[in-house]
C-alpha cells in the first residue's frame, strides 16, 4: 500500500525557514503530482501549494514569494522551502499526492498524517 511521510516541521521564529520534505513510499507507477495542504488552528484545510508531473506550480496566494515547491521523481519525494515565515503560517501541513499503482487504471488521492509548523517567537 502506498504510504506518505512527512518530515521537517518544527517550531521557528518569524522570518525564519523550514523546509518540510514529503515521501511516498510502496508499489508506485507513477504520481500525477504533488503537493501541500494547511490546516491552521480553527480553520479548515487549504491548498499550499502543488507541483504537476510536467512541472507546473500553484500556490496560495499567501505564500507566493515567500515558499517553493519542489520535486525529485527519481526518489518519489516534494519539498516545501518556506522562508520569511510568519506567524500566520502556524498549522499542521499536510502532504498530499496523486498516484496511480500498476493495478490502477487512474490516479487515487493519498495524504500523509502532517507535519506541524508552529511560527512563534
Amino acid at each position: 500500500q502506498v504510504q506518505l511521510v512527512e518530515s521537517g516541521g518544527g517550531l521557528v521564529q518569524p522570518g525564519g525557514s523550514l523546509r518540510l520534505s514529503c515521501a511516498a513510499s510502496g508499489s508506485i507507477f507513477s504520481i500525477n503530482a504533488m503537493g501541500w495542504y494547511r490546516r491552521a488552528p480553527g480553520k479548515q484545510r487549504d491548498l499550499v501549494a502543488l507541483i504537476t508531473s510536467s512541472g507546473s506550480t500553484n500556490y496560495a496566494g499567501s505564500v507566493k514569494g515567500r515558499f517553493g515547491i519542489s520535486r525529485d521523481s527519481a526518489k518519489n519525494t516534494v519539498s516545501l522551502q518556506m522562508n520569511s515565515l510568519k506567524p500566520e503560517d502556524t498549522a499542521v501541513y499536510y502532504c498530499h499526492a496523486i498516484i496511480r499503482q500498476v493495478e490502477d487504471l487512474y490516479g487515487r488521492d493519498y495524504w500523509g498524517n502532517g507535519t506541524l509548523v508552529t511560527v512563534s517567537s
